[in-house]
């Protein structure tokens, strides 16, 4: 197991991590929306949330491949520009699709992120390049993540400042089925840990403990975890791992 730079990780671990932001679908705070981010903010969690890469470049914030769950467009996102993107509202929730500049204007330093970078695992790093650029500049505590290898090696690479993890799974899940059998092993076993060299892991809280997240301890690794939904999953989780990210509920801080 990779051995991390001794980097400075006390934020991620110090408070629970908004999954997609503190978001309310009843109230019209849509998931990975700016009302969720500035909802996490004054509640003094930090924030998980996604990003996809738009036709121009550029990177959005925003879950899905598609539009069709959360807005009244289909399609896929990259195949629009940020500027069309910009312009889309939520079907059911406040506000338009932000891009990663948005995020990091409204945080300004005041809440840890945690970025994921989606990915079809085909190879891509632009999102990982554009995502740099943008955060060259900022000074806030900030971490990108993925379930692609592919893009945190690039940024091992080429970025090697920014702080990057590991999400996984164990690649189990049917959606895994059209990766080849390689693949899903290596995602399954960190065959890929000496080329993307994560600061961190965020693991399935039903997946825990595995492999992986033995070694991270043993190598002293901060561990993640997700999607916890109530204070019990959290007792559970946090026997092993560091910090939870969590949605529907307000964690017990007691």
């Amino acid at each position: 197991m990779w051995r991390p730079h001794n980097r400075h990780l006390d934020w991620l671990t110090a408070s629970p991590i908004a999954h997609r932001g503190l978001h309310d679908k009843a109230s019209g705070c849509e998931e990975n929306s700016l009302d969720a981010f500035a909802a996490a903010i004054t509640h003094g969690f930090s924030i998980e949330c996604d990003l996809q890469l738009a036709a121009d470049g550029e990177a959005m914030v925003f879950h899905d491949h598609t539009l069709d769950r959360l807005t009244a467009e289909t399609g896929p996102v990259i195949a629009r520009t940020s500027v069309e993107l910009e312009q889309i509202a939520y079907t059911k929730g406040r506000g338009n699709i932000p891009t990663l500049s948005h995020l990091l204007d409204l945080t300004d330093g005041d809440a840890g992120l945690v970025l994921e970078l989606k990915s079809r695992f085909d190879g891509d790093t632009r999102l990982a390049a554009r995502v740099a650029d943008l955060l060259a500049a900022y000074t806030g505590p900030v971490a990108v993540m993925s379930f692609d290898p592919s893009p945190i090696a690039w940024l091992a690479d080429n970025a090697p400042a920014i702080t990057r993890g590991i999400v996984a799974d164990g690649a189990t899940d049917p959606e895994y089925d059209e990766l080849p059998l390689g693949v899903r092993l290596g995602l399954r076993h960190f065959t890929h840990i000496a080329a993307t060299r994560p600061d961190f892991l965020s693991l399935w809280h039903e997946w825990l403990p595995c492999a992986p997240s033995r070694a991270a301890r043993r190598t002293g690794l901060p561990i993640i975890t997700w999607t916890i939904r109530n204070n019990q999953q959290a007792s559970e989780a946090l026997r092993w791992c560091d910090q939870i990210t969590f949605e529907g509920y307000c964690p017990d801080r007691s």
